[in-house]
């Protein structure tokens, strides 16, 4: 019977025990708990990352790191193709280009069917204040020769002044030293274009007749009448006349119908 009591005494000594504890801990300020949970976090973390990796490791959900590799075998394959249209673009714009060039041919040849022609193109131009000259790609091999007549699809460009076996130097008619004897197709008075150290789509009309009458906008033609240029083929238009105290030095400015700083295309009259 003592040992009974002592038994009873001890289990509510223990009870006391555990309920002052509880409400310590009850009463106590959760920050004071975070620095043991922060530990505990920190060395279970690293274990519990390994067991959820192995987790989805067995459930087969590893495939994102499968579909990173997958995606950059795409982008290389992408990559070639985008590679591959490109070079095509490129073929294709170089069929087009040339396609253009046999529809130019073919439209010069039509409009100067009447003349024996040799189809070329430029290959070097020197467009500048002092000269103005241009290399096409057709010489001796092709039948040119000196002082043939060069023309393109808006009218006259020049005259071959040399030759070598494949290619020709062609003087245009704004370079400062080529003079051109040339009609007014309105009034049919003859003038004389030369070439000027101006711009390079334009020419000065000299010795016009004093009893010309000068028509702005009127259009300049070859008058067959020197040698080189056969009568009839296109020049220019007068844009404005110059008008000087003497009637005599008067003079019109011409702008020429070619482009010569955009000029591709070219057919060298056989007026030989």
């Amino acid at each position: 019977m003592f040992k009974n009591k002592k038994s009873g005494a001890l289990g509510v000594f223990i009870t006391i025990i555990i309920l002052i504890l509880l409400v310590i801990l009850t009463n106590t300020d959760n920050s004071n708990l975070s620095y043991f949970e922060n530990v505990a976090s920190t060395l279970v973390a690293p274990v519990q990352n390994g067991l959820i990796y192995l987790k989805n490791k067995i459930n087969g959900n590893n495939t994102f790191f499968t579909n990173i590799n997958e995606l950059k075998k795409e982008n290389e394959s992408l990559k070639l193709k985008n590679n591959e249209l490109e070079q095509s673009l490129r073929e294709l714009e170089n069929i087009k280009t040339e396609n253009a060039t046999l529809k130019e041919y073919l439209n010069l040849t039509q409009k100067y069917g009447d003349y024996s022609t040799i189809p070329g193109y430029v290959i070097n131009r020197d467009i500048s204040n002092y000269s103005k000259t241009i290399v096409i790609n057709i010489g001796k091999k092709d039948g040119v020769a000196e002082n043939m007549t060069v023309i393109a699809n808006e009218g006259l460009v020049g005259h071959i002044i040399s030759v070598t076996e494949n290619t020709a130097k062609v003087q245009t008619i704004v370079d400062s030293g080529s003079s051109v004897s040339s009609l007014m197709s309105t009034s049919r008075d003859s003038i004389v274009c030369k070439g000027t150290l101006e711009e390079n789509s334009i020419l000065k009309a000299m010795y016009i007749p004093t009893e010309a009458q000068i028509i702005q906008g009127d259009s300049i033609e070859t008058s067959g009448i020197g040698g080189i240029y056969p009568k009839g083929i296109h020049i220019g238009t007068i844009k404005k006349v110059v008008s000087t105290e003497n009637v005599i030095d008067r003079y019109a400015v011409i702008e020429t119908a070619v482009n010569f700083e955009k000029l591709e295309t070219v057919l060298v009259i056989n007026n030989q």
